[in-house]
């Protein structure tokens, strides 16, 4: 059986998916696992097709101390107990910087470029590099396919590339980016099939989970993001702050003493959800807790919501559709609820039972605007992408063609 493995590596989980490729080039997902609790309590879990538990083992901690580590050990028990041999693997690399606006075939040349954006990204890029590298080394033949989650955004106007700084900066690489591009790549190839009615109209999609965002999308194209050079902007997300002004950085420096190595694991790890509230970056248990910290995060969230749906419309000059996609956005009745609340001057009026139900359109039947929820697939987005590269192994690593000035 042909396959392709699919890996996004985190700083303590492996997560990967095996899917099978049939003779027409139909992908159908086989094997969704993770190895979790690196350099603490590692584990391996795994189920097939329909759920069936393939693995469930831990491991002394020793002897899985690095992603590089797990990345063996998932590989081993992928080759050798289920005999697979994919035919390449596909990565979700977030920052692709200024040089790819698509996917690429890995050397040690692209993945020495993407060490550059190590600092724009440090919760993610170091290691979704790491399962790279060790494959490179270790498999030096077996293609390898980066998937940006900034590349989706990258035919954005000018407008909204730019920040108001001299164009030198911009040159060199700061602009904005934009992030969460392979989910929403996904939701726009979706929507013909799940929502013909609007796949080609003004849709904002809120892709809310712990990381968040929301990006206005207009015949399937990305327009504007409210993520930016990092993925520090935008909205409120599980630990990290979300927009900010630049002065409070300058502030932290100055007036607190702080390095920029305190800032910048600071602004990542201690603010968002879990900074306003003391209490967890988990959306679901700040809803339970009876604490009104947690009350205060979860209105804060729904608020920065509800704003950004308003600077996205404006992106778009109007709105024909919302969506509502990832952990908290298909999962979450509640938040979906209190934000059509704040959607309201929008045009947007929700079905309770519709959206009790998780169904794909919770909107009422004569809402102005109608809401969907629609599950995102990331890994099947980097699935579809891996396959087609290696099915035009001469191509070599496309850099994006600056626009001219």
């Amino acid at each position: 059986m042909d396959t392709i493995l699919v890996v996004n590596a985190g700083s303590s989980s492996v997560k990967f998916q095996v899917f099978a490729v049939d003779g027409n080039g139909r992908l159908q997902r086989e094997i969704k696992g993770q190895m979790d609790g690196i350099g603490s309590r590692p584990r391996l879990r795994a189920t097939g097709a329909t759920g069936d538990t393939l693995a469930d083992r831990a491991y002394p901690i020793e002897s899985i101390s690095d992603v590089p580590a797990a990345m063996l050990v998932a590989g081993a028990w992928l080759r050798d107990e289920l005999q697979l041999s994919p035919l390449a693997v596909g990565h979700r690399v977030v920052h692709g910087g200024p040089d790819y606006d698509r996917p690429v075939l890995i050397d040690h040349g692209v993945v020495g470029r993407l060490e550059r954006f190590i600092t724009l990204a440090p919760l993610h890029q170091p290691h979704n590099l790491a399962p790279i590298r060790s494959l490179l080394a270790k498999f030096p033949s077996l293609p390898q396919v980066a998937c940006f989650d900034t590349a989706f955004h990258r035919d954005h106007d000018e407008l909204a590339d730019h920040y108001a700084i001299p164009r030198r900066l911009h040159d060199e690489g700061v602009r904005r980016y934009g992030f969460h591009g392979l989910s929403y790549e996904y939701i726009a190839k979706t929507l013909p099939n799940v929502a013909p009615e609007i796949a080609k109209a003004r849709v904002i999609v809120a892709h809310l989970g712990s990381g968040a965002s929301m990006c206005a999308i207009h015949g399937g194209r990305s327009v504007e993001s409210t993520m930016g050079f990092t993925a520090l902007d935008g909205l409120p997300m599980g630990t990290r702050t979300g927009q900010i002004d630049p002065g409070v950085i300058l502030y932290l420096m100055t007036a607190k003493g702080m390095s920029p190595a305190d800032v910048q694991d600071f602004l990542y790890r201690d603010c968002g959800l879990k900074g306003l509230s003391g209490v967890s970056n988990d959306m679901r248990e700040l809803q339970s807790s009876s604490d009104p910290r947690a009350a205060f995060a979860v209105d804060y969230f729904v608020n920065r919501v509800g704003l950004y749906a308003g600077m996205l419309a404006a992106a778009l000059q109007g709105v024909d559709a919302f969506v509502f996609t990832a952990g908290i956005g298909e999962n979450s009745a509640g938040i979906r609820a209190r934000i059509a609340e704040r959607l309201e001057w929008l045009g947007v009026s929700l079905d309770p039972d519709e959206n009790a139900r998780h169904s794909l359109l919770i909107s009422r039947a004569g809402s102005r605007i109608p809401a969907y929820v629609v599950r995102t697939d990331e890994e099947l987005m980097i699935a579809q992408h891996t396959l087609s590269l290696i099915w035009n192994r001469n191509s070599s690593p496309t850099f994006k063609r600056e626009r001219a000035s």
